[in-house]
C-alpha cells in the first residue's frame, strides 16, 4: 500500500555540478530527503515499470536514505530497483550498472571527496539512462519542482535487507540486492591486460593503494589483490566507514600526505595510488614523482593504445577548461579532436555519447573513458598499471620521456576554502569588471594577451553554458584561471589555477611552485585575493 504525504517546500535544494550536497543535519530535516527525491521523479517521465539503480559511498546517512528512496521508487511506479550490497556502489560502478541493465536512471548517494559523519556532508545525485549525471535542463527542472512541491508518494513496506544478496519486494516493485563489486571488476578485466599486470606483480612489482576508508576499498581488494595477485595489504584503509575513519577522503597531497611521504622515501614501493569517497577520483604517485591530474590525463592518452580496449586508438580527448593544456599537445600529435568544456563531468556525456571522444579528464583528479559516463578512479590506476607493465619502465621515466617529447606544463591549483560567500562573489564581480581593460597590460612582469569569462557551446546539442570561469592568458602560453567551486557545503571555495608551458627539457626539473611564482603573484595582484578573502595563503595547494 502506498501513502501520499503532504509536505512543504524548502528553498535551498538547488543541485550543483554534482547533485545536491548539504550537511547531514540539513538532510535530516522533516521531509527534506523525500522532497528532493520526489522532485527528481516529478521532473522526468516514462519510468513506470522501468529499472532504477540506487547506491552510495557508504557515508553516514547512506543506508537510511536508500531505504527511503526504495520505498518512494515503489510508490512512484518503478518496476525494479537494483541496489548494491550494504548500500555500497562506487559512482563509476553505479554508472556501469545503469548502462549494463539499460536502467532508466540512478540515484547516487555521495558527497564525493567531502568529509562524512553525523555533522559532515551528504549528497544526492540523479544519473540519467546513459549512466552520466543529469544535464542542466533536468537539474534545473528538479530545482524548480523543489520550490513548489506539496506532496510525495511512499510505499508502506518494510525495510529491505541490504546486506543479503537476493531478490525482495517493496510493494509491487522488485528489489535486487547485487554484489557491489563483481560487475565492475569484470568490466575492468575486459578493458586491460590483466595477464601482463599479473606477471608484473609476480615479478616483484610493489604498490600501495590508499582507499581512505571510502568506497573503493572492496573494489581494490578484489581487483588488485585477488584478481591481479598484488600482495595482501596492497589496499590500505580498505574497509568503508561512515565517517571515513575521521579523515578527509580527498586524494590530494594534503589529505594523502602519508602516501606521498612513503612514495618519496628510500623504501618506496614502485607505484602509489589513492581514490576518494565515492571512487571517481584518483591520485597517481610513482617512486619519487607525483603525477598531476593534468599530466596524468595527457600521459594516459598518449599511452592508452597499450591497453587492449584502446589499441585501435582514441577518437578524441576532452578536458575541463581549468585543466592544463598538456593533453592538447597529445591530441595534436595523434591528429584527433580536442574539446575544452566547463567543469563538471556531465559536460563530457554528450561528447562520449556522440563518439567524439574516448578519454576525458579534469584537473580535480578525475579521469575516465567511454566505458562509463562518470570519472573513474580505479580505471585510471589500472590503465597506469597496464602502461607500466607494457613499457617496462617506472612512472618517473615515463613522465620524463613524455615531457621531453611534448614539453612540460607546470601546473598548480590554489584553493581558498570556506571563504565568506559575499566576499567570494565580490571578488569575482570585481574581476569581471576588469576583464575589458586587462589585455595589453603588464602584471608582475607578465603581459596579458587576453582575458574572458569562459563560455561553452556544446557541439552536440548546441546548448550554451556561460560564466564558467575567468581566464587570464599571458603572452607565451601561461595563464591563470579563477572559479568558485560548487562542490562544498559551507561558504565558497575560490579555486585559482596557475599554468606555465615549458618546452625546454633543461628546465623540466624546477620545483612547481617556484616555476609558477611570478604567475602566483600576478594572480593575487589581478584578483586582489588577499584583500577580498583576508587569506594570506591558500587552504590547499595541489
Amino acid at each position: 500500500m502506498n501513502s501520499i504525504v503532504k509536505t512543504v517546500p524548502y528553498d535551498d535544494q538547488k543541485p550543483g555540478t554534482s547533485g545536491l550536497r548539504k550537511k547531514v543535519p540539513v538532510f535530516q530535516q522533516e521531509n527534506y530527503v523525500e522532497n528532493f527525491i520526489q522532485s527528481i521523479f516529478d521532473s522526468v517521465a516514462g519510468y513506470r515499470g522501468e529499472t532504477l539503480v540506487i547506491g552510495g559511498d557508504g557515508r553516514y546517512f547512506n543506508r537510511e536514505t536508500i531505504q527511503t528512496a526504495i520505498k518512494m521508487a515503489a510508490a512512484n511506479g518503478f518496476g525494479r530497483v537494483i541496489v548494491g550490497q550494504g548500500g555500497i556502489l562506487s559512482t563509476p560502478a553505479a554508472s556501469h550498472l545503469i548502462r549494463k541493465n539499460e536502467a532508466f536512471g540512478g540515484i547516487v548517494l555521495s558527497a564525493s571527496h567531502n568529509p562524512g559523519g553525523p555533522e559532515e556532508d551528504f549528497g544526492i545525485k540523479y544519473n540519467v539512462g546513459n549512466g552520466g549525471p543529469a544535464p542542466e535542463k533536468i537539474t534545473e527542472a528538479i530545482y524548480q519542482r523543489t520550490l513548489v512541491i506539496d506532496r510525495y508518494a511512499i510505499a508502506d513496506s518494510p525495510d529491505i535487507d541490504l546486506d543479503t544478496i537476493g531478490t525482495f519486494q517493496a510493494g509491487d516493485m522488485t528489489v535486487e540486492v547485487v554484489d557491489s563489486v563483481a560487475d565492475y571488476a569484470d568490466l575492468m578485466e575486459s578493458l586491460f591486460d590483466f595477464d601482463a599486470i599479473r606477471a608484473m606483480f609476480s615479478g616483484g612489482f610493489r604498490m600501495v593503494f590508499d582507499a581512505m576508508h571510502a568506497v573503493t576499498g572492496p573494489y581494490a581488494v578484489e581487483i588488485l589483490e585477488k584478481r591481479l595477485g598484488a600482495e595482501h595489504g596492497t589496499a590500505r584503509n580498505a574497509v568503508p566507514l561512515p565517517d571515513f575513519g575521521g579523515h578527509h577522503p580527498d586524494p590530494n597531497l594534503v589529505h594523502a600526505k602519508d602516501l606521498y611521504d612513503l612514495m618519496m622515501s628510500q623504501n618506496a614501493p614502485d607505484f602509489g595510488a589513492a581514490s576518494d569517497g565515492d571512487g571517481d577520483r584518483n591520485l597517481i604517485i610513482g617512486k619519487g614523482i607525483f603525477v598531476t591530474p593534468s599530466d596524468s590525463l595527457a600521459m594516459l592518452a598518449a599511452n592508452a593504445h597499450l591497453a587492449p580496449a584502446y589499441k585501435a586508438g582514441l577518437k578524441g580527448i576532452a578536458r575541463s577548461m581549468p585543466t592544463s593544456a598538456a593533453a592538447d599537445r597529445v591530441a595534436e600529435k595523434l591528429g584527433i579532436g580536442m574539446y575544452e568544456t566547463p567543469t563538471g563531468w556531465k559536460f563530457f556525456g554528450n561528447l562520449l555519447d556522440a563518439g567524439l571522444v574516448t578519454i576525458c579528464g579534469e584537473e580535480s583528479a578525475g579521469t575516465g573513458s567511454d566505458h562509463v559516463r562518470e570519472k573513474d578512479g580505479l580505471w585510471a590506476v589500472l590503465l597506469w598499471l597496464n602502461i607500466v607493465a607494457a613499457r617496462g619502465e617506472s612512472v618517473i621515466d615515463i613522465a620524463g620521456k613524455h615531457w621531453a617529447e611534448y614539453g612540460r606544463n607546470y601546473y598548480s591549483r590554489h584553493d581558498y576554502e570556506g571563504v565568506d560567500t559575499d566576499d567570494a562573489n565580490a571578488l569575482m564581480a570585481a574581476l569581471k569588471e576588469k576583464l575589458p581593460k586587462l589585455p595589453g597590460t603588464t602584471v608582475k612582469g607578465l603581459k596579458v594577451a587576453s582575458a574572458d569569462d569562459f563560455s561553452y557551446l556544446d557541439p552536440v546539442d548546441g546548448s550554451t553554458s556561460s560564466n564558467q570561469g575567468i581566464r587570464v592568458l599571458f603572452e607565451g602560453g601561461s595563464r591563470v584561471v579563477f572559479r568558485l567551486s560548487g562542490t562544498g557545503t559551507t561558504g565558497a571555495t575560490l579555486r585559482v589555477y596557475i599554468e606555465r608551458y615549458e618546452p625546454d627539457p633543461a628546465r623540466h626539473d624546477v620545483e612547481t611552485q617556484e616555476a609558477l611564482s611570478d604567475l602566483i603573484a600576478a594572480a593575487d595582484a589581478i584578483a586582489s585575493i588577499r584583500k577580498h578573502t583576508g587569506r594570506p595563503t591558500p587552504s590547499v595547494i595541489t
